[in-house]
C-alpha cells in the first residue's frame, strides 16, 4: 500500500534558478548592493526566506563582480611597452 500512495505522489518542482547575468549591475553599483546585502544579514533581523534569497543574490553579485575584477586585471596585463609607446592588446574575457 505504501509503495501505492507514493506513486501517487507528484514529483516537486525544481528549485528556481538565480537570474541570469544581464540582470547584474555594473561593479560599483553590484559592489554597493552586495555591501547592503552583508549589512542586512550580519544584523540578522531578516527571516529565513528573506535572509536565503538575499545570500543568493549575494553570492550572485559577488561571482559578477570577481569576474569584472579579474577582466581589468587582465586589462591591465595586457598594457604592454612597445617601441615607448603603451598600447591595449586584444584579450577575450574570463567567462
Amino acid at each position: 500500500m505504501l509503495a501505492t500512495m507514493t506513486s501517487k505522489r507528484k514529483p516537486e518542482a525544481p528549485a528556481a534558478e538565480p537570474a541570469p547575468d544581464a540582470a547584474l549591475p555594473n561593479f560599483e553599483a553590484a559592489l554597493a548592493e552586495l555591501e547592503t546585502i552583508v549589512e542586512q544579514l550580519e544584523r540578522g533581523d531578516l527571516s529565513l526566506e528573506h535572509a536565503l534569497r538575499d545570500f543568493e543574490r549575494g553570492v550572485q553579485l559577488a561571482r559578477g563582480c570577481q569576474l569584472a575584477l579579474k577582466n581589468a586585471e587582465l586589462k591591465v596585463q595586457q598594457l604592454v611597452e612597445a617601441n615607448g609607446q603603451l598600447r591595449l592588446e586584444g584579450f577575450e574575457p574570463a567567462e
